[in-house]
C-alpha cells in the first residue's frame, strides 16, 4: 500500500519514511504545501499523513482543498500543534485522526491500521477473503489455517487485492499502489509477483481479464 508523507523536517521525514517501509509500506515524501498539491496520483494513496506547519502554506488549507476535490482516502495530521484549537480544526478540515509529535511509531502504525479498517467498514484487524487471512499489523498470512510465507511485494499484492476483493485492477494501477513514484516501474513485474502469489495461493483466486486487468475473487 502506498502512502504520502508531508513533513518539511527532512530528518524526521527520512526516519519516519524509512519506519514505514519497514511496515511493508511503499511511502511518497513531499516537503511543502506546493509539492504536496501537485502530486500527480493522489487516488492511488491509501492513505496520508499531513504536518501542519509546512513552509509555504497551512496544512489546514490543503486538507480542506483536497477533501474538495474528493480525495477520500485516510488523512491522518502528525503536528507539533496541540491545542485543542488545531485538533478541532484540522478534524472539521476533514482529517480521520489527529496525533501530536512526538508519538511512538509504533501509536502511529496503530492509528493507521485503525483508520484502514474504519475505511473499510470493518471492525477487525484481519483481512479475510474466502480461506485466506491477512493481518496487516503481524504481516501474517493464513491459507486454510495455515501461515504461508510471502515477500515483501508479495504481501503488499495480496493486500491490494484483498482490499479490493471482486474489483478489477488494471496492471497500471496495480504498479500504482505498489510502489513509490519515483521507483522504476515495469508492467511485467506485475505478471511475474502475480504468478508467484498465485503458486501460494491458488491460481483460481485472481483472475485474468485480458484487457482489462485482474480480479481478486470473494
Amino acid at each position: 500500500m502506498r502512502l504520502l508523507l508531508v513533513e518539511d523536517e527532512p530528518e524526521l521525514g527520512r526516519r519516519l519514511s524509512e519506519r514505514l517501509r519497514k511496515a511493508d509500506f511503499a511511502v511518497d515524501l513531499a516537503t511543502t504545501y506546493a509539492e504536496a498539491e501537485s502530486w500527480p496520483d493522489l487516488d492511488k494513496m491509501g492513505a496520508i499523513i499531513l504536518d501542519l506547519g509546512l513552509p509555504d502554506g497551512s496544512g489546514v488549507d490543503l486538507l480542506h482543498e483536497w477533501r474538495a476535490s474528493r480525495v477520500d482516502c485516510p488523512i491522518l495530521i502528525l503536528t507539533a500543534r496541540d491545542s485543542w484549537q488545531d485538533k478541532v480544526e484540522g478534524l472539521n478540515a476533514g482529517a480521520d485522526d489527529f496525533v501530536v509529535k512526538p508519538v511512538r511509531f509504533e501509536e502511529l502504525l496503530a492509528r493507521l491500521n485503525a483508520q484502514f479498517r474504519r475505511h473499510l467498514g470493518k471492525r477487525a484487524n484481519v483481512l479475510e477473503v474466502g480461506d485466506l487471512q491477512l493481518d496487516p499489523v503481524s504481516h501474517e498470512v493464513r491459507l486454510a489455517g495455515e501461515t504461508i510465507s510471502l515477500s515483501r511485494q508479495e504481501f503488499r499484492l495480496l493486500h491490494l487485492f484483498m482490499r479490493r476483493a471482486g474489483q478489477v485492477l488494471p496492471q497500471p494501477d496495480i504498479l500504482e499502489h505498489l510502489y513509490e513514484l519515483d521507483e522504476e516501474r515495469e508492467l511485467n513485474t506485475v505478471e511475474v509477483l502475480i504468478g508467484r502469489l498465485r503458486r501460494k495461493i491458488g491460481k483460481e483466486k485472481i483472475v485474468t481479464l485480458r484487457g482489462l486487468g485482474y480480479r481478486f475473487d470473494k
